[in-house]
């Protein structure tokens, strides 16, 4: 397995089977121009077989965190690792960023998620309710 952090709209489209919907292209440019938008593929037999994408935000009283946006992986290569491989990645490229910390949100009967992330050291608090608004 080898994960790359892509950065080129034809390395998304190479993975675009790994997203929820076809990448847009306007949204594809305008995330990887952006230094802090990060994009990771785990690529098996030179194929993607997963990816992990995220944010660095920051905050006056918190400085720079990594939000882990998405966690893909194909069907065909779930319980294999490439979760786990990705999301370490992006934990390392935090860190070598200055991150000061990471975080992500889950469905709390995700279990495949919430396994990938105790393998990574994350601490899970399910006192925490997600707020989303939907234009």
């Amino acid at each position: 397995m080898d994960i790359r952090r892509v950065t080129t709209v034809d390395e998304v489209v190479a993975a675009s089977h790994l997203f929820d919907d076809a990448p847009r292209e306007d949204a594809t440019r305008a995330f990887l121009a952006d230094d802090r938008h990060h994009l990771l593929v785990a690529y098996v037999g030179g194929e993607p077989a997963g990816f992990a994408s995220g944010v660095e935000t920051i905050h006056p009283d918190k400085g720079v965190e990594m939000f882990l946006y998405e966690l893909g992986v194909d069907e065909a290569h779930r319980r294999r690792g490439v979760a786990t491989a990705l999301v370490e990645g992006l934990i390392e490229l935090a860190r070598s960023r200055g991150c000061t910390g990471a975080w992500t949100g889950a469905e709390k009967d995700n279990a495949p998620a919430l396994a990938t992330y105790r393998r990574t050291g994350a601490e899970l608090d399910f006192d925490t309710v997600a707020v989303s608004w939907g234009f």
